[in-house]
């Protein structure tokens, strides 16, 4: 079965970003070996090199961030969550590490954040705690430990008195 290279259609929103690809023109051992099998899903074309119809994007944060904040705060795509997100950039693009970027992406959208729907179920009421009458009615006690052992012991105990703080 013979596979057939596709001509991507360059849209105008990629059109900044491939003449960027095209200028910083480096590179990377894998995708140079890529290019060497010859193999019909990896091709080079104007500089910009395609792994199965996909734009590879070079290792350049400028070039990788413009990327994740067209499609994430444009307009158009109003903020989309992260599995959203990944879908819509695996569509025209490919880099190493894409998924990590995407969810750093999307957890540092400060708007995002904001808008999150809570799925955690609601907390219950504090209800404060009734006020002993006399000393030592009311105790509280906290156990540290274990520790290095100091005297054969290895934990510490302190008891404290609700009604008058005594220790």
């Amino acid at each position: 079965m013979e596979i057939t290279m596709i001509k991507r259609k360059i849209t105008e929103e990629e059109s900044d970003i491939i003449k960027e690809i095209r200028r910083n023109n480096t590179r990377e051992k894998k995708v140079v070996q890529a290019l060497k099998k010859e193999d019909r899903l990896t091709w080079e074309e104007d500089g910009v090199v395609y792994i199965e119809q996909r734009v590879y994007i070079l290792n350049n944060k400028k070039i990788r961030e413009e990327i994740l904040k067209e499609n994430h705060d444009s307009v158009d795509v109003e903020h989309p969550e992260q599995q959203q997100m990944l879908e819509l950039l695996k569509r025209n693009y490919w880099w190493p590490g894409l998924k990590e970027d995407v969810k750093k992406y999307v957890q540092g959208c400060f708007r995002c954040q904001q808008n999150k729907v809570q799925c955690q179920k609601k907390l219950g009421e504090l209800h404060s705690l009734e006020i002993p009458q006399e000393p030592w009615q009311e105790i509280s006690i906290n156990i540290i430990g274990p520790l290095p052992r100091s005297n054969g012991m290895d934990i510490i105990v302190i008891i404290i008195d609700q009604f008058t703080k005594m220790i």
